[in-house]
C-alpha cells in the first residue's frame, strides 16, 4: 500500500483569528473561499458537512463529519468526495484541519489535508488549498 501523504497551505492574514473564524464558519463566506461550494453544517463536533457545486463542470455533493471545533483556533472536518472514483469507505476520507495562529496582530492560518494517495494529489490538493488560504486573507481583510 501506498504511503499516504498530507497536503499543506500556510498563509498570513491581517486579521485577527476572530475574523479568520468568522469567514470559516459563515456559510456564504465560506462559499466564496471554497470555489462556489455550499457548505452546510452546525460546527459542532460529530455533526455532519456536506458540500454542494459544480468542479471542473462537474456537480458533486461531498460529505463528512466535523472533527474539531475551537474557535478562534482549530476547525476540523473528514471529507469523501465521490468524484474522487474511490469507494465511500473510511479509509477514503481526508481530514482537513484549519489551524489559527495569532501573529503580530494578525493570523497565521494552515490548512492540513491527510490521507493523500499520491505526491501528485498532494500537490493538486497542497494548491487548492493555498488558492483557499488566499480566498480566506481577502475576506477576513475586508
Amino acid at each position: 500500500m501506498a504511503q499516504k501523504l498530507t497536503a499543506t497551505a500556510t498563509g498570513s492574514i491581517d486579521a485577527e483569528p476572530a475574523a479568520v473564524w468568522r469567514v470559516l464558519t459563515d456559510p456564504e463566506l465560506l462559499s466564496q473561499a471554497f470555489f462556489g461550494a455550499k457548505v452546510e453544517t452546525d460546527w459542532r463536533v460529530g455533526s455532519p458537512i456536506t458540500f454542494t457545486g459544480d468542479w471542473d463542470g462537474k456537480s458533486f455533493q461531498d460529505k463528512g463529519e466535523i472533527v474539531t471545533a475551537e474557535p478562534d483556533r482549530t476547525l476540523g472536518f473528514t471529507h469523501y468526495s465521490p468524484l474522487s472514483g474511490q469507494p465511500d469507505v473510511p479509509e477514503n476520507y481526508h481530514t482537513v484541519t484549519f489551524e489559527l495562529h495569532p501573529r503580530d496582530g494578525g493570523t497565521e492560518l494552515s490548512i492540513h489535508q491527510t490521507n493523500a494517495g499520491s505526491e501528485e494529489e498532494r500537490e493538486h490538493s497542497a494548491a487548492n488549498w493555498a488558492r483557499v488560504v488566499e480566498s480566506v486573507r481577502q475576506l477576513a481583510e475586508r
